[in-house]
């Protein structure tokens, strides 16, 4: 089994047309990622395939290429913007002489680097043991007659038994400590609910700008940067609006595109905050070039966690960038649908909490309570 040292951060980019085309945005989302990881990109391959390769993901021809171009570039490091399966990065590991880190494993690595809280470390965890236990088959080639059977039992096949029961324990202990997280959460939130208090959760594709959107809104100084994923935690504070029912606003973990479905499993806790709020605010970046495939991506992993039948408000963030005027877009019904701001430098912040107070006028909750309370 080749050694993974833990040096090595000169990157080479892989990125392949399979099938439907992959457009230029999602190299260039890579590279953020593999940067926000750390990595100095030294090199970028493209190609077309109609079918991904079951040895090697990319074929013979392409794998020279990445090798030649990993010589010249000295990379020691070779970055794939798909999923590849154990075997695919083994075996390319193996050609190109360096570690192989697919999309998934880079997403986790990030993860892991930037989780605060004990919650936020323990879903990282699920989530990374999660992706390994489907890696551990053929794992240990290097020792003799691994795979069983009469007279064919040997060491490798021990270990393999022995890697897999840990990793069963271990994701079991997890999975109690993370239950014990959400029964936590589901308290907290049916005392709000008690004490009339409305939850607007900020939600969006990783570097829309929710932070930087719950900060000027709160006056709080939560980590903001140019980077994806710079915030994993989610953060609840109380928002004073002018007019309306007192709010609690949240910022939570960033969207992206093919996030791995083992993040979606583990964060499912820390996203429920979108689940059980009474407004869920999709912050967009207007700025953005493939600003619709982000609100797609968005839109597909809340419909997977449940919350689709959660009211909307749209906040198109970045106006400054995108040359937008600040303003407000009415649906059919009159309401107030999206919201044209920025949260850089404020302007259409004060539509936005109008927005708010236009939803949740002040009074209303108690209104409702007395019409429904027994005569």
């Amino acid at each position: 089994m080749l050694d993974r040292p833990n040096g090595g951060q000169r990157a080479v980019l892989v990125g392949l047309a399979i099938g439907p085309r992959r457009d230029h945005a999602a190299l260039e989302e890579l590279a953020a990622l593999a940067t926000s990881a750390g990595a100095t990109i030294v090199g970028r391959v493209t190609g077309k395939r109609s079918a991904p390769d079951p040895a090697l993901y990319a074929g013979k021809g392409k794998v020279d290429e990445i090798l030649e171009m990993r010589g010249q570039s000295g990379a020691d490091l070779v970055i794939f913007d798909h999923a590849l399966s154990g075997v695919q990065q083994r075996n390319l590991e193996q050609a190109l002489e360096c570690r192989v880190v697919d999309r998934t494993s880079l997403i986790l690595d990030i993860f892991a680097q930037r989780a605060r809280s004990a919650e936020g470390k323990l879903q990282v965890e699920l989530a990374q043991l999660a992706h390994l236990s489907t890696r551990l088959v053929g794992g240990w080639t290097h020792l003799e007659r691994q795979k069983g059977g009469i007279g064919l039992r040997g060491p490798g096949e021990t270990q393999l038994e022995t890697d897999r029961r840990l990793i069963g324990k271990r994701v079991k202990l997890l999975k109690e400590r993370l239950k014990r997280v959400a029964v936590s959460r589901g308290v907290q939130s049916r005392t709000r609910k008690r004490s009339r208090v409305r939850t607007v959760a900020l939600v969006g594709y990783t570097n829309a700008g929710k932070s930087t959107l719950f900060n000027r809104l709160t006056r709080e100084r939560v980590y903001a940067a140019n980077q994806l994923f710079a915030t994993l935690d989610t953060t609840l504070r109380r928002l004073h609006v002018p007019g309306a029912e007192p709010i609690v606003l949240s910022d939570t973990v960033g969207f992206i595109r093919d996030l791995p479905h083992d993040l979606v499993a583990a964060f499912r806790a820390t996203l429920a905050e979108a689940g059980d709020a009474d407004l869920i605010v999709h912050v967009v970046d207007s700025a953005a070039a493939d600003r619709d495939a982000q609100v797609e991506a968005v839109e597909g992993v809340l419909d997977e966690i449940g919350v689709s039948e959660v009211p909307r408000l749209k906040a198109l963030n970045k106006i400054d960038a995108a040359g937008l005027a600040p303003g407000v877009e009415r649906d059919a019904h009159g309401t107030i649908a999206s919201v044209r701001l920025s949260a850089l430098t404020g302007a259409g912040c004060a539509d936005f909490l109008a927005a708010l107070a236009e939803r949740f006028p002040a009074g209303a909750v108690h209104a409702d309570a007395a019409a429904t309370a027994p005569s």
